[in-house]
């Protein structure tokens, strides 16, 4: 069989180029055998010309001169792997520039300056296509966009970072704390060696704004979502969790109520045991997404990883080659930031339930300051857990779970919990999720 031939340059010789190159050039013939096109890598751009790589390219065909690439005019598409923001955003736009299509699995960029660049594609007659960005080998973005185009979406709620995912796993299956469960990550190549935008969130914040953005047709910022980390958990507080019947989980979650205003948030979140997405462990994403006509979906798979995320950016490059891309591209509207703004949900306005923690002096009438204080606040206790038992200092745990409650009343209450001479440490307060299910 002989298919039309698609040229591609990649910029950016890392582990995921090396994945994208290797798929290239040791499954063209199958590709073409299920699409019709030949595929031929003709330019790889990377600083590093030197260091051994685990895929042999062709004499040649490395080089560190990125003219090469935007000057050949046989080359139709060009896919951005250099990660990073600044220097990434000039390559996608040189690409654009050059008449070529682009392909990227940069969600920091896309997250930061996605609208800009989205511009500077149409204006130019090219496109970009995006899919590796958000949930490795997931096929996520084309699932919002074409299968899900006829559901207003209404929430969707994800485990989209497989470090943090490892991390809270290990600590919930194996009682290990915090540093414990990090340094396994990083041995195992689970966490890089400065894991910070992992644990602080911002990595799945990156991913919440590209989902939701396409998900609700607006143009999302990074400002609009609530950001907070897993690097304070600790194993006691996953621990007296799970006695109540929760599993801790850094979620990504976007909502959209009746009025179209969203709530856009990153967080550790107590998901019930038995939910879909508390059954995800180890390095696994998984997605779930809440459509009008079709109601629950989930997405489950290797959210990141050299192959899984090669196997997401030569999809792009096929479907950028057939065509399909430019069409669905072209297509994308978001309502702008003009509109946009006055819709999203301010932290302190959100409504949820909550788990606090207190260690307090184990003496008389602390439950009783306590309940004065969550009473003043309007806030309603759904349960209580205290162990027997004093700990360091004649100190006992106390647990309490609320109803749902906008999160400025719980930040006030927390505030004059903190200030009683008998609470002991600054209180733990972790949300909890009560995320919705299809049941019969």
């Amino acid at each position: 069989m002989s298919g039309k031939t698609v040229k591609v340059g990649l910029v950016g010789f890392g582990t995921i180029g090396c994945g994208v190159a290797k798929l290239i050039l040791e499954e063209a013939d199958f590709i073409e055998a299920r699409t019709g096109l030949r595929l031929e890598l003709s330019r790889v751009i990377d600083t590093d010309t030197r260091s051994p790589r685990p895929v042999k390219l062709p004499d040649g065909l490395l080089t560190d001169d990125i003219g090469r690439l935007l000057s050949d005019q046989s080359i139709q598409i060009g896919v951005e792997l250099i990660g990073g923001t600044d220097a990434a955003k000039d390559i996608q736009l040189r690409l654009l520039q050059a008449g070529k299509d682009v392909v990227t699995a940069n969600k920091a960029l896309l997250a930061k300056h996605g609208n800009e660049l989205y511009e500077a594609a149409h204006q130019n007659g090219r496109c970009i296509a995006f899919e590796a960005s958000c949930a490795g080998g997931i096929p996520i973005i084309s699932a919002i966009r074409t299968g899900l185009v006829a559901n207003n979406i209404t929430a969707m709620y994800g485990i989209v970072n497989g470090t943090c995912n490892y991390i809270l796993s290990n600590m919930t299956s194996q009682g290990q704390d915090f540093s414990e469960a990090l340094a396994q990550a990083q041995q195992k190549g689970y966490a890089e060696t400065n894991p910070s935008l992992d644990i602080n969130g911002e990595d799945s914040a990156h991913k919440l704004a590209i989902l939701t953005s396409i998900a609700f047709g607006y143009q999302i910022a990074l400002e609009d979502i609530y950001i907070e980390g897993i690097e304070r958990v600790s194993k006691d507080d996953i621990r007296f969790g799970a006695e109540m019947g929760y599993y801790l989980k850094l979620l990504a979650i976007g909502e959209k109520d009746e009025q179209n205003r969203v709530s856009l948030r990153v967080h550790p979140s107590f998901i019930a045991k038995d939910s879909a997405l508390a059954r995800v462990a180890g390095p696994f994403n998984a997605i779930s997404i809440f459509g009008s006509a079709v109601g629950q979906v989930i997405f489950y798979g290797r959210g990141a990883g050299m192959m899984p995320t090669a196997s997401a950016v030569v999809a792009d490059i096929i479907d950028v080659a057939l065509g399909n891309s430019a069409t669905s591209f072209k297509h994308l509207y978001l309502k702008p930031r003009s509109e946009v703004e006055s819709r999203i949900v301010k932290i302190d306005d959100c409504v949820s339930r909550f788990y606090i923690r207190l260690m307090v002096k184990d003496q008389p009438g602390v439950f009783a300051q306590i309940g004065k204080i969550v009473a003043e606040n309007a806030i309603s206790i759904s349960g209580v857990l205290q162990h027997e038992g004093a700990g360091p200092g004649n100190t006992v745990p106390v647990v309490i779970t609320t109803h749902p409650n906008k999160q400025c009343k719980v930040t006030a209450a927390l505030k004059s919990l903190d200030e009683l001479d008998t609470v002991c440490s600054k209180p733990v307060c972790i949300r909890i999720v009560d995320v919705p299910e299809d049941k019969e």
